[in-house]
């Protein structure tokens, strides 16, 4: 996430929430779910938040609430739009190419593709969950994938967070001096995570565009065949 996201109003109200939720316990960890719950369904940025989990409750905790807060936004997304906002979303989607070769290949493989989809970066996240809503893809399918392609992601952004010291820190994006052993460390853990992260997602990438193209490819036959 850029400097100039995280100046936007959106960022410094999110950065305000996590401020009250770190301060008022239960609580606050039930307000902070129910804003990214929100943030999710209204199609708004969520890194800031996870981000913030990572200021407010550090990366264990962090990781752990946001991933099943993320994954039932993602739900709640997805189920809206396969009721009330089906012919909103199908507006939004049906002139990209590529979500055509999907849905074809969402029924035999749903569970996989999700996963990958989540893993890569080649679909928006909150355009996709709705997209997917339109899509013949299983709703356990949907869920689980979900949960799975986007847990190192998460993961990534808590810790990320975790580390800032301050919210003005987290606005910044820089951290305090700090001794050669929490130097180490930071560095060190950080540069693990972005390269597992960065794997991941190329390999989900590849994988993704050859079962797309093969989608596409059976399309192609099917229709050129006789009827």
């Amino acid at each position: 996430m850029s400097r100039a996201q995280l100046a936007l109003p959106v960022g410094e109200w999110a950065l305000e929430l996590v401020q009250w939720a770190q301060a008022a316990g239960a609580a606050g960890m039930l307000g902070f779910a129910g804003a990214y719950l929100a943030a999710t369904v209204f199609l708004l940025p969520g890194s800031v938040l996870t981000l913030g989990a990572g200021f407010a409750y550090g990366p264990a905790l962090g990781t752990l609430l946001v991933s099943p807060v993320s994954v039932a936004g993602a739900t709640i997304a997805f189920l809206i739009a396969r009721s009330a906002a089906r012919a909103w979303v199908a507006a939004r989607v049906a002139r990209d190419p590529r979500f055509t070769a999907l849905d074809a290949a969402l029924g035999d493989r749903g569970l996989q593709l999700v996963l990958l989809l989540r893993l890569s970066p080649a679909f928006p996240f909150n355009l996709l969950n709705y997209a997917l809503g339109l899509t013949r893809v299983r709703f356990c399918d949907y869920v689980v994938g979900s949960w799975l392609g986007m847990l190192p992601g998460t993961a990534l952004f808590v810790y990320l967070g975790s580390v800032a010291t301050s919210a003005s820190e987290l606005i910044a994006g820089r951290r305090p001096a700090a001794g050669p052993a929490e130097e180490a460390f930071y560095w060190g853990g950080l540069a693990a995570t972005v390269l597992v992260t960065i794997l991941i997602g190329r390999a989900a990438r590849r994988e993704l565009e050859a079962r797309l193209a093969a989608a596409r490819a059976g399309e192609a036959t099917g229709s050129s065949g006789p009827r």
